[in-house]
């Protein structure tokens, strides 16, 4: 079984690796694959954890987003917003899918159900590193060529990330199908069997789903940031510069400061939930078969831990504003001491 390519193989099998059956409908003459087992109890229970946490706090970053945006607006709260609802659709679409489908092993929602979740299977995924995408540009022209930026431009930026999301997700219509197991007739399971004519189809279509998914948004991101601290650094480094006299820390404010070291935190957490899972894969297309030694329970691993990804944002974002209200309540507690000193003092000059 190929349980490393999310986009194209079910995890619950691919008929390649399937053993022949006699027909009946006994489990006893099943392999071990083809039944409820221990992998599959650990993958309900994982994904229903990773579910509530996903859930409870996308939906409270989702709800102080909204507050803050109807007090002012902001073109990051607008793309973290969008970033929270693309988490959600991996939370309850692909999340409960993955649930009910190790339950039952086999697919029985029939042929409709299985291409249409087949697609937002991987909508939320995709939109959810396009959106990434959409930050990393936003930071770069809010830092490096402020005069171009606007609430247009990021509205733009982010219709564009969920057309994309869009055309990247329809094959998978076309793709996943219904089929019954060659041997086994009663066994049907929604696979990309029969849908490329031979491997190496498959293994370019799975190549060019990691590249749109993963390989190019990381690309982006990285030269996006990349231009930013170069910029940074060479502007520090310029004491005839008026305007940057100050040390490379200063040379934003602090507001934005903040943000550019949240969305890196973000960034990098995409990077480490999703590399090992990827690093798999590419393993698997280069050396099939030393990569199937790898213990299954790996393997299943690798994509349960990609999967806590959509956990891992309303976290960073969390830890971030947190630190931020428990700075603002110390300056004005600061604030507050310094009046009270002067009201004791007699000096009434003072807001």
């Amino acid at each position: 079984m190929m349980p490393y390519s999310l986009l194209n193989t079910a995890d619950n099998g691919m008929f390649f690796n399937w053993s022949y059956g006699d027909g009946s409908r006994n489990n006893s003459y099943l392999p071990i694959d083809m039944q409820f087992n221990a992998g599959h109890q650990l993958q309900i229970v994982v994904y229903s954890v990773l579910m509530v946490i996903s859930a409870v706090g996308n939906i409270t970053v989702l709800t102080l987003l909204i507050k803050r945006r109807l007090k002012a607006h902001s073109r990051i709260d607008m793309m973290l917003t969008h970033l929270a609802i693309a988490d959600l659709l991996v939370t309850f679409l692909m999340m409960p899918l993955e649930i009910a489908w190790a339950y039952t092993v086999r697919w029985m929602a029939g042929d409709i159900m299985c291409r249409l979740m087949a697609f937002f299977r991987t909508f939320g995924l995709y939109l959810s590193s396009f959106v990434l995408v959409c930050i990393s540009i936003d930071r770069y022209y809010a830092v490096l060529q402020p005069l171009k930026l606007s609430k247009r431009r990021g509205k733009i930026i982010i219709t564009i990330a969920w057309i994309l999301a869009f055309m990247c997700s329809t094959p998978q219509v076309f793709i996943f199908h219904v089929e019954p197991h060659p041997d086994v007739v009663w066994y049907v399971q929604c696979v990309t069997y029969n849908s490329f004519r031979n491997e190496h189809h498959h293994i370019v279509y799975n190549i060019l789903v990691m590249m749109f998914m993963y390989a190019l948004p990381l690309l982006t991101i990285i030269c996006s940031y990349a231009s930013i601290y170069m910029e940074i650094f060479r502007h520090s480094r310029m004491p005839n510069s008026e305007g940057f006299r100050r040390s490379s820390i200063d040379v934003l404010g602090r507001a934005k400061r903040r943000t550019l070291k949240m969305t890196i935190t973000i960034v990098l957490v995409f990077v480490i939930c999703w590399t090992p899972y990827y690093v798999m894969c590419i393993w698997y297309w280069l050396d099939h078969q030393s990569a199937l030694s790898v213990d299954q329970r790996v393997q299943k691993g690798l994509f349960l831990f990609a999967c806590t990804n959509s956990c891992m944002n309303p976290i960073v974002y969390g830890i971030y504003n947190i630190k931020l209200r428990k700075k603002r309540k110390s300056c004005e507690c600061l604030a507050l001491n310094s009046n009270i000193v002067k009201l004791r003092t007699g000096d009434h000059n003072f807001k």
